[in-house]
């Protein structure tokens, strides 16, 4: 039987009168600015000065601006502002930059309860909330970003579904019609009813067209283009219509009716009214929205605090929903200016119904056709809503962040236009959907690309950082450099369950999507080193520039699709290739210059830009002749360009003008008969072709591996992230170890200078000279060792950057020991093995050494569990913890522990291991831990070891070693499944049983240390 011996709150922290008592006047932001510094709002990255005493801090202790952040998630306006100033201070004391303030709670099936008449989003307590968060934000130095609206898309409450600005739909209807016969009677209606609160409808037209089964496809009915007919002014006062077709083949009727969608945003309602989403493609849209903040929203003091701790207005992935097509009125005069054609006559190869196109012209008519529609589409988009929504965050000193995908437009582009792209762990497919928005980002001169990071479906309560890790490894690699964690939950919210309210779960009656961090979670005593591992990959991501290899020319610059680049992705990359995404408007940007055989040499320096056909229309050879265009200029500036296809027969994506085919291909020529322009038509013969035009990777290997990799050069040093990492996820098989050597291209390097290798270990913050390595003309080749997902930072630089005291002194180039290293301002090397050793120097000297006597590896066989163990207490936000010690002669997972089966919490387990009489100061150990998990920390004899790294939990533990009896432990934090397994059986009681704990095998590994120079 349990005894509860203690019972936590997970609140804890300043009072409302406390965090109140500046005042509510507009003075108190600056007041706040004035005690904590300038630099507590995001700020650009941090370059290396070269300064021995910032550079070391700049790394080992990152400044809160690059820090990972949390998505927070309220129950709308049903907060407490002594719980909200609490939870500021749990997101800072963890280590993190800042919060997102969402409005979720799917989790909340009578939403009654929230009661949105007075705790609505946008409602009184949510400003006060607000108001208290940025407070304290302000305090603790954190940034704090808000969405533009409750939940997503983007919607406020003093739109209804009827209004001008709110989001629209043109749905059709349909009436067969045999040749010669009459149709007489009411247009025919829409094939889907109006949503709920849609109250209005508009006929926009009418047509007939003739059916050509030739261009029908299994979806599609197809269509003669020629045939189509306007029938709209033949439509009576009263709605109906006669209309008799001509004898040949059959025909049909389309209407075309215009209305409000009627969607409102997901999992509401959140606000009284209602809210519904804008119409996004309309400046009217965008004004609804400013117009609610600032009539509704942004008071006085609100703006002082916005200024004081406001981070990014934030805008989630752009899922408008209708069962027709997403409209605006101002289409058809949009697509008249911007293709010179009217847009009616082409309707039925756009119309849509649940997602699906009904009517198909001619193949490729029907792709020029669409083609010009989205890309009109797209404008709008980006000009109504994403600029102009950037520009109104500009105006209170916020910027925009957003996931600028969902609709068929183009996001490289929208993610040149936005402060802060971002894209998500979850919906993005694989890494080539982050490289698109790189490749917005970079080409526009901007800095951070965002993720919103580790939502797995089902996984609530048994989210392991370990697989957050391997999540973002690649995702670092590709182009992201902050991570937005989904999420942290408000602490409770009426019928939560312990532990506590979580906004996605339960979740349609099961485990939800994601986590809900905080200190709910066992994790939470050790994730302090979770966010300064992040806080450092950041750090390095957003110094200086990224590079990328290569620029892949997007015809279609949709994102979110999962679609690559052909040789680039399956081939390249895993040769060491880096590559990123542009489309046409990119290359209209003032930095689409090119300087030195680069493109953009300020910024990604693509070193050539690759075209091949556009994926998402049958990889059509198509360039728009305006791209052609800026082709020939690049490349006539000295850009090498390498075209995949039948580009010698070009097609514009879009309807072609009288003679643009013509004029497309004369460009084309001129292109090709350039000399670093060449055409391929097996795209196995990239690779070869990229080497003939002297155009190589900055990191080069071998053979095809596992290895990722991105680039940032700063004034002083190329920063070279390496992850062992996959494409996608769901690629297989699984991702393996992998031990190679690997050169690395130092930019910045000066004539007759020296070329130093830095080795910035993201878990402790040590920035180190690499010990082992060759050098050929400035070029670094390494030895890279990692297991999956696992993580290695290098900087090429000059010598005591980061406060390395080695300066240039000689270094080891080949050695038959294990290890070398620097230690101190000694040049040693390690072996697990007694014998003598031959290392070979840089100086050209060789060196032979003998290493005395090592221990063998030792493996405890016996360890005491001190179990802190979590159980549900008398309210959802307290836990009860009961305390429990086990002897164990074999570790195992909890699960397989029948006292332990069901347990989730701390795990405390020591053991003692005797060193012999001969240990000494030439020698150390490596504790290797196995199998462990969730997060775990280690001390021997009472002192703490550096920090784990979760993907490899090896530790150097020599300096806290003794001869003699040597106490260790191991604290590892269960997540909370198993318990809730029992304890919530209707919510997690189909989740199997977790394997959690110290599983091992556990091992110290001797080795003994010799100075060689």
């Amino acid at each position: 039987m349990r005894e509860p011996v203690e019972q936590v709150e997970q609140g804890g922290g300043m009072s409302r009168r406390a965090v109140l008592a500046a005042g509510a006047t507009v003075g108190i932001a600056a007041g706040i600015v004035a005690a904590v510094g300038p630099g507590t709002a995001a700020a650009a990255a941090p370059s290396v000065t070269g300064a021995p005493g910032p550079a070391a801090d700049w790394f080992a202790a990152p400044a809160r601006s690059v820090r990972p952040k949390f998505r927070w998630w309220w129950p709308d306006g049903l907060v407490n502002t002594d719980e909200i100033a609490r939870e500021v201070d749990q997101i800072a004391d963890a280590g993190f930059g800042g919060a997102e303030i969402a409005a979720v709670h799917h989790s909340v099936k009578d939403k009654s309860v929230l009661d949105t008449a007075h705790h609505g989003w946008g409602s009184r307590p949510w400003r006060d909330g607000v108001e208290a968060a940025l407070r304290r934000a302000a305090r603790r130095g954190l940034t704090i970003d808000l969405t533009l609206g409750p939940s997503w898309p983007v919607a406020v409450p003093d739109v209804n579904p009827d209004d001008d600005a709110a989001a629209k739909e043109l749905v059709h209807g349909r009436a067969p019609l045999s040749g010669g016969a009459t149709f007489q009677g009411p247009v025919p209606p829409p094939v889907h009813a109006p949503a709920a609160g849609v109250t209005r409808q508009r006929l926009l037209a009418v047509q007939a067209a003739r059916v050509e089964p030739a261009h029908s496809t299994r979806k599609e009915t197809g269509l003669d283009l020629s045939s189509v007919r306007d029938l709209t002014s033949t439509v009576a006062e009263d709605g109906t219509l006669t209309w008799t077709a001509p004898d040949t083949g059959e025909w049909t009727l389309i209407s075309y009716w215009t209305r409000g969608s009627g969607q409102q945003p997901e999992s509401g309602p959140h606000s009284a009214p209602a809210a519904y989403v804008v119409d996004h493609l309309d400046p009217a849209g965008t004004a609804a929205v400013t117009g609610f903040w600032e009539r509704q929203l942004l008071t006085p003091t609100l703006r002082s605090l916005l200024k004081a701790a406001g981070g990014a207005f934030f805008e989630d992935s752009v899922e408008l929903e209708t069962d027709g097509l997403t409209w605006t009125p101002s289409l058809p005069d949009a697509f008249a200016k911007h293709t010179g054609r009217p847009l009616l006559p082409y309707l039925p190869a756009l119309v849509l119904s649940d997602s699906n196109q009904v009517f198909a012209f001619e193949a490729q008519l029907t792709r020029q056709i669409r083609h010009d529609f989205w890309e009109t589409f797209s404008e709008l988009f980006n000009r109504h809503h994403v600029r102009a929504m950037r520009d109104w965050a500009h105006s209170l000193g916020m910027t925009l962040r957003a996931q600028p995908y969902g609709l068929q437009t183009d996001a490289i582009e929208s993610a040149s236009i936005l402060d802060i792209p971002e894209g998500e762990s979850l919906g993005f497919k694989n890494l080539d959907d982050f490289r698109c928005l790189a490749g917005g980002r970079d080409m526009a001169g901007h800095t951070v690309l965002s993720c919103e990071a580790g939502a797995y479906n089902g996984s609530a309560y048994s989210t392991t950082w370990d697989r957050f890790l391997r999540t973002m490894g690649g995702a670092y690699a590709a182009g992201v450099n902050q991570t937005v964690v989904h999420g942290f939950s408000y602490a409770t919210a009426p019928g939560a369950s312990w532990p506590g309210f979580a906004a996605f779960s339960p979740y349609n009656g099961g485990p939800g999507y994601g986590e809900s961090w905080g200190p709910r979670q066992p994790s939470w005593h050790h994730v302090a080193d979770i966010a300064a591992y992040l806080g450092r990959v950041h750090g390095v991501l957003q110094s200086g520039t990224a590079r990328a290899d290569v620029a892949v020319f997007r015809q279609t610059g949709y994102a979110a699709t999962g679609i690559g680049a052909s040789w680039f992705t399956a081939t390249g990359v895993p040769l060491g290739w880096t590559h990123q995404f542009l489309s046409g408007p990119l290359l209209d940007l003032p930095n689409a210059t090119v300087s030195g055989g680069r493109l953009a040499p300020n910024g990604s320096a693509y070193k050539a830009l690759f075209v091949e056909g556009d994926f998402f229309y049958s990889s059509t050879p198509t360039l728009a002749t305006a791209d052609a265009r800026r082709l020939l200029t690049l490349a006539e500036a000295g850009l090498p360009i390498v075209l995949l296809g039948a580009f010698d027969q070009p097609l514009t994506p879009g309807v072609p003008d009288d003679g643009e085919t013509d004029r497309l291909r004369e460009l084309l020529a001129r292109l090709l008969a350039l000399p670093h322009v060449t055409r391929v038509t097996d795209k196995a013969a990239v690779g070869d072709v990229l080497a003939g035009l002297g155009v190589t990777p900055d990191v080069r290997h071998a053979t095809a591996s596992t290895l990722l990799n991105a680039h940032r050069v700063t004034r002083d040093a190329d920063f070279y992230y390496l992850c062992n990492g996959k494409h996608a996820e769901t690629v297989k098989p699984p991702v393996a170890a992998i031990d190679h050597q690997v050169t690395l291209r130092h930019t910045r390097r000066t004539r007759g200078g020296t070329t130093i290798p830095y080795l910035l270990d993201p878990w402790t913050g040590e920035a180190t000279r690499i010990a082992r390595y060759t050098e050929d003309d400035g070029d670094v080749t390494v030895r890279v060792a990692l297991q999956p997902g696992q993580v290695m930072i290098v900087a090429l630089g000059r010598p005591g950057l980061f406060g390395d005291r080695n300066g240039a002194k000689p270094h080891v180039v080949d050695t038959d020991a294990s290890e070398a290293l620097f230690d101190g301002r000694s040049l040693t090397i390690r072996s697990t093995e007694a014998g003598t050793r031959t290392t070979r120097l840089s100086s050209g000297r060789t060196i032979t050494t003998t290493v005395p006597s090592v221990p063998a590896p030792i493996t405890p066989g016996r360890w005491q569990l001190d179990v802190d163990d979590w159980y549900p207490g008398s309210a959802p936000t307290r836990t009860d913890h009961v305390h429990r010690t086990l002897t164990l002669d074999t570790l195992l997972p909890w699960s397989g522990i029948p006292e332990l089966a069901d347990s989730a919490g701390i795990g405390r387990y020591r053991t003692t291991i005797d060193l012999p009489a001969g240990w000494t100061s030439a020698h150390g150990a490596h504790l290797e831990l196995g199998q462990v998990s969730d997060t775990a920390r280690v001390t021997v004899n009472g002192a703490g070891a550096p920090p784990l790294d979760r993907l490899h939990p090896v530790v150097d533990v020599g300096p806290l070693l003794r001869r003699g009896r040597n106490v260790i432990e191991v604290e590892v934090a269960i997540p909370l499944v198993n318990r809730l397994r029992v304890a919530q059986p209707a919510v997690f009681g189909a989740v199997a049983r977790q394997d959690f704990g110290l599983v091992g095998p556990v091992r110290l590994v001797p080795y003994g240390q010799v100075t060689v120079g």
